[in-house]
């Protein structure tokens, strides 16, 4: 499971304040979008929720079970994101709010025009390498594990949102380009990196993606892969990192990395040949990486797993 992140939560009200105990909502508008902070105090069912514009929303504090129409239901939780389209009904469960242990949820509804203006800005000025592949937010695929940068991104939203600054709208509708810009790039790596087989003969990232994947033990350098790609070593590493939005070489420090984690469940495999069967060839470096992402070492990683 990829490891997720939550945005800094808001304060909560305080009781005083608070209009309802089920999805309390403060409001705070500008030009082309507005932004949404709902609580909820106490447990409820079916609680419905429509905008008639496109929403982004991100879990903050506690639980939600999200019923979206044609799709199952599903837990929704901090560190995670849905997209929902304009006037999609969402009906919420509650089941373990209360006062000591509200939820409190993020959504931000986006004007239709402005995602249009700049979805066209985007295939206009940077076109995909696939010509049928275009910039899009596919509601096909609307409930994602956040990023640090979605994270990070709907932290400075939110302070910008709450500021008291007379550059308010300009600087918010930066950071909401930068934050629809992650959330395609979230979308098209879920897309590849989890189904590159069906897309490797006609995409020719997901070719990529499938080789690296086979091959995580190889020496796997950027020439190799740009051939495979057919394109020129520069352009496929800005044109890799335009589109999924991190480099060729950060996706293979992640591949390694979860096999990695799935070889230190074998309590038969040394550390050194964890790291050099998932394609390390220096321990320090495979120490320094998995410490970095997993936040913490691979030692304790596999002293946790096995109940150490």
């Amino acid at each position: 499971m990829n490891r997720s992140y939550t945005p800094v939560p808001p304060a909560l009200k305080q009781e005083a304040e608070l209009k309802t105990l089920v999805e309390n909502r403060s409001v705070y508008s500008l030009e082309n979008f507005e932004l949404n902070i709902f609580e909820t105090h106490q447990r409820s069912e079916n609680v419905s929720l429509c905008f008639n514009s496109l929403v982004f929303t991100t879990m903050l504090r506690g639980k939600k079970v999200m019923h979206l129409p044609d799709q199952p239901a599903f837990d929704y939780l901090p560190g995670e994101s849905v997209i929902v389209p304009a006037n999609e009904v969402m009906r919420i469960d509650f089941p373990e709010a209360e006062r000591k242990n509200p939820t409190q949820c993020l959504a931000l509804a986006i004007r239709t025009e402005t995602i249009g203006q700049m979805m066209e800005r985007l295939n206009e000025r940077y076109a995909k390498v696939e010509k049928n592949d275009t910039w899009q937010l596919r509601p096909d695929n609307c409930h994602l594990t956040n990023t640090r940068e979605i994270s990070d991104t709907v932290d400075r939203l939110v302070k910008v949102m709450m500021e008291d600054n007379g550059e308010k709208d300009l600087l918010a509708d930066f950071t909401l380009q930068e934050l629809l810009i992650r959330l395609m790039q979230t979308q098209a790596r879920r897309l590849l990196f989890d189904n590159c087989q069906a897309h490797a003969n006609t995409h020719r990232f997901a070719a990529v993606v499938q080789y690296i994947q086979n091959n995580l033990s190889e020496n796997l350098n950027i020439d190799k892969l740009s051939n495979l790609a057919c394109m020129s070593k520069p352009s496929f590493f800005r044109s890799f990192k335009r589109e999924l939005g991190l480099t060729p070489v950060d996706y293979i420090n992640l591949e390694r990395l979860k096999l990695a984690k799935k070889l230190l469940t074998d309590p038969r495999l040394s550390l050194y040949d964890v790291c050099y069967r998932s394609g390390f060839n220096s321990t320090n470096y495979f120490h320094i990486l998995f410490k970095k992402h997993e936040g913490t070492t691979p030692k304790a990683y596999r002293d946790r797993f096995l109940g150490k």
